[in-house]
């Protein structure tokens, strides 16, 4: 155990021993200058700090310190009631301090009583109260700032990681503080009650037990509780200012000397005016003139001071940030920075700035937070941040979405226009030809006064938010597996170990590098299946990594293991499943062309073969495309990758399944056969 925990530890005990223990009238008077050396400290660091938080451990400090000095009045009231003395300190207050006479003493006591009671404690535990409420109320926006901050590329996952922990910081400050003052208004109360209790019974004590006139008696314990009393309200009044000053703090630059200087000083001119103000009222009232010159002098010299200062002016600021600019592009690190790529960037001309202008009206970075969420949930990948900037050198209603630096998609928006999709049949509505971006389909953009009459018609109208939203998460959707890095999987690995630590350790490091899993996952994600379901993965990979460390291999049985959520995924509401399946003539070709090497299988088959099985697959889609049906591939477990690295890049959202792949319950209905002559 360090120091710092057995001095504290150490404290709290001895506030318990006073509570029961006699202590000896010395170690009494220690205890006291402690007290006020303690409280005066707790004041100053109130002073000093910027902002409410760097004095974060204030709530249990003013507990401690508020037990603390409770502790100490019962040990002086024990020792003034059982022996008639409490120390030289307690003394000294109450016969020097108050120049001995008891009256002044109990006013000057209970003068502090009421600053404390009804000025300090009672404004600090309704500012306390206050700012408890507002700060909690205040959370749900500061968080969605912070998160819109971070989808536009404002801050950093680091930065926005920072800010949430400061707001929920902040949010227990404030819940403590108002409870903590709670503590400031009972110690007053107490103070009072303790006062009166050592004044009565100290005089029955002298009168019964020590046999004193009541003068003698009075006159003697009503100096001890005087002394006592103002012993204690001292450092209790200073650590109620202390608890004030926190609570009415808000966040500057400065502490709280600084500001007074550089804010109730910032204007010469108003000292001129208030030193004008005392030079007159001692001109034109009895108030002696001894005393208002030299008060007026003052301010008017401190305004003459302050009116020669040098003050930056706009053009030494722009000069300033200008040489920090120049100064920074000097740097090497300028340089480095332009090598970042982000993961997702979505750019837009200037016409599309409402879009995004939440004082617009604008809601894509609300859109962007659900997306990413959503993906989230369907595809059990975190997509990074997307950057979200204008570009003057995109068209005015132009966007695009780029990934790792490179453009995936671009289209347009009318910002007062709405996307209006034909049902089919006869398309008789005014607007401007489009095609929609994320499915290709043909649309028109048409206008306010057009949308009822296109609902009314069967139309599918959207807004322009919706449109750029959709075409996002499809086209996030659509390359999930390229945003899954090392790292990322790393990631994800990690918070599967939070759950299951044993299944991550019988994976990675050994037999399975980071990469391996890495590539399984991604060879998951780009055919759609979602890797949300780890520990089933990693169960997988757990039972066969030991086996084989090819990842075709081992995405195949990762597959087999999630039959019941790829059957889910395809299958209609009724457990139908309608498929097209391949010959078996033909994967009896495919898998005579396999060879096999050390470095993994791989196909081999004949251009003309491919051809003919390509062109085969390509009638049975358009079939099934004409009406209106979603085309999926069936073969058997031994060439389904095979069959899959066939058609990716003709039919890449043609998904190809194996019988292993489908639960024992569903009905599986075959709608047309692949086969060649």
């Amino acid at each position: 155990m360090k120091l710092k925990d057995i001095v504290v530890l150490s404290s709290v005990i001895l506030i318990v021993a006073m509570l029961v223990i006699p202590f000896p009238t010395w170690l009494l008077s220690l205890l006291i200058i402690a007290n006020i050396s303690l409280a005066l400290l707790v004041l100053l660091t109130s002073m000093n700090m910027q902002e409410p938080l760097q004095f974060s451990i204030f709530p249990s400090l003013l507990l401690l310190l508020t037990l603390f000095r409770l502790g100490l009045n019962v040990s002086t009231t024990r020792s003034i009631l059982s022996k008639g003395d409490a120390g030289g300190v307690v003394e000294t207050f109450g016969s020097f301090v108050v120049g001995g006479n008891v009256l002044v003493g109990l006013v000057v006591f209970f003068i502090l009583i009421v600053i404390q009671f009804i000025v300090i404690t009672k404004g600090s535990e309704r500012v306390s109260e206050v700012a408890a409420r507002f700060t909690l109320d205040a959370m749900p926006g500061k968080q969605m700032s912070i998160d819109a901050d971070l989808n536009a590329g404002v801050i950093s996952e680091q930065e926005a990681r920072e800010r949430r922990d400061k707001v929920s910081r902040e949010s227990d400050f404030y819940g403590a503080m108002d409870g903590a003052s709670k503590f400031v208004k009972g110690d007053a109360i107490a103070g009072i009650i303790i006062v009166l209790i050592n004044l009565l019974f100290g005089i029955i004590i002298g009168m019964m037990q020590e046999g004193l006139p009541i003068a003698e008696a009075s006159l003697k314990y009503s100096m001890l509780t005087v002394g006592d009393g103002i012993v204690s309200q001292i450092p209790a009044l200073l650590i109620s200012t202390a608890t004030g000053i926190v609570v009415t703090r808000a966040a500057s630059e400065g502490n709280i000397g600084s500001d007074i200087f550089g804010q109730l000083l910032s204007s010469p001119s108003l000292l001129y005016i208030a030193a004008a103000t005392i030079f007159l009222l001692g001109l034109v009232t009895p108030i002696n003139d001894i005393i208002t010159i030299p008060i007026a002098a003052g301010l008017a010299i401190g305004g003459l001071m302050l009116s020669r200062q040098p003050t930056n002016t706009e053009e030494d600021l722009i000069e300033s940030l200008e040489e920090t600019e120049a100064d920074e592009m000097k740097s090497p690190d300028s340089v480095i920075n332009l090598l970042n790529v982000d993961a997702i960037e979505f750019e837009f001309g200037y016409g599309l700035i409402p879009l995004a202008d939440v004082n617009q009206g604008g809601d894509l970075l609300d859109r962007i937070v659900m997306i990413r969420r959503q993906l989230a949930l369907e595809l059990g990948i975190v997509i990074p941040v997307v950057r979200i900037r204008d570009n003057i050198q995109l068209e005015p209603n132009e966007y695009r979405l780029k990934i790792k630096g490179n453009e995936m998609a671009r289209s347009e928006l009318l910002l007062d226009h709405y996307l209006a999709m034909s049902p089919g049949g006869e398309d008789t509505i005014e607007g401007i030809d489009t095609i929609e971006p994320s499915f290709g389909l043909p649309a028109k953009w048409i206008t306010e006064d057009v949308k009822e009459q296109a609902e009314i018609m069967g139309y599918t109208v959207v807004d322009p938010s919706s449109v750029v939203s959709t075409h996002i998460t499809e086209l996030l959707k659509t390359n999930a597996y390229e945003l899954l890095g090392r790292q990322e999987t790393k990631q994800l690995i990690d918070h599967l170990q939070e759950s299951y630590p044993i299944l991550a350790e019988e994976v990675t490091p050994n037999p399975l590098s980071v990469g391996e899993v890495q590539k399984v996952l991604a060879k998951l994600l780009k055919e759609n299946v979602s890797i949300r379901n780890l520990p089933i993965i990693f169960e997988t990979l757990a039972d066969y990594g030991r086996m084989s460390t090819d990842t075709e291999l081992l995405a195949e049985y990762v597959r087999q293991s999630l039959a019941r959520q790829i059957t889910t995924q395809y299958a209609e509401d009724g457990g139908l499943l309608k498929v097209i399946t391949v010959s078996g003539k033909i994967e009896k070709v495919i898998a005579d062309s396999i060879q096999q090497t050390e470095h993994g299988n791989y196909l081999s088959l004949d251009p003309a073969d491919s051809q003919r099985i390509l062109e085969a697959i390509a009638g049975q889609v358009e079939e099934l495309s004409l009406m209106q049906q979603s085309p999926i591939l069936l073969c058997s477990p031994a060439v389904r990758m095979y069959v899959r690295q066939m058609t990716e890049r003709y039919f890449p959202h043609v998904p190809v399944l194996s019988y292993n792949e489908l639960e024992a319950n569903v009905e599986v209905q075959s709608t047309g056969v692949v086969n060649i002559e």
